[in-house]
């Protein structure tokens, strides 16, 4: 490859970086404002309640899962005291134990029984908005009394149906998706903080 031909591919390679930039920005200004700041009032109603945040999700979704919780019983932008959160994602003995002896469907719902109170806020996190376990998982948290939170992309998929509320990022990206998943639940918990 010659010189020119290097400097021509740097320059493509370049521009598709700025167009996924443009469409992160993009997906990010898609979040509505004023219901994440609904979203952090009333999660902080149901800390206040004596409640616990729940969230879920696959892959990426499950380290969003964990991220989020990390904020809220760790440290976010100021130190409060610690707040009640917990992944369904991190015990691999019950994810795997429940996998193997029921099915990966029932994964998250199975662990609600167990965990999930009245009154509690589930989030069940899904970049398509369709995987099973996070549909059964939002499904059951109803069921049992909790509100509910999908976060989502594309045109919400089932689970946007599912649950109370929905915050659905507008992209096919899954990867831009999960990074204004990101940028959303780090805008949560920024309302959150700001109560204590």
């Amino acid at each position: 490859m010659g010189r020119k031909d290097k400097y021509a591919l740097i320059h493509y390679k370049l521009m598709d970086l700025s167009d996924y930039i443009e469409a992160g920005n993009k997906a990010r200004r898609s979040i509505d404002l004023n219901h994440i700041e609904k979203i952090g009032r009333d999660i902080v109603n149901v800390f206040n309640s004596g409640g616990k945040l729940i969230v879920f999700g696959n892959g990426g979704s499950a380290a969003d899962s964990q991220h989020f919780v990390a904020e809220l019983s760790g440290h976010f932008s100021k130190e409060r005291k610690a707040l009640p959160a917990m992944a369904l994602t991190v015990n691999t003995s019950a994810l795997t134990a429940i996998s193997n002896d029921y099915s990966y469907d029932v994964v998250f719902s199975r662990q609600l029984e167990a965990f999930a109170k009245p009154g509690d806020y589930v989030v069940g996190i899904s970049t398509s908005g369709n995987s099973v376990n996070v549909v059964k998982g939002l499904e059951r948290a109803k069921e049992l009394g909790c509100k509910t939170l999908a976060m989502t992309g594309r045109s919400g998929g089932k689970i946007a149906k599912v649950a109370e509320e929905a915050i659905m990022i507008d992209s096919e990206v899954t990867s831009i998706i999960q990074e204004a998943h990101i940028a959303a639940i780090h805008m949560i918990c920024s309302v959150i903080d700001s109560y204590y």
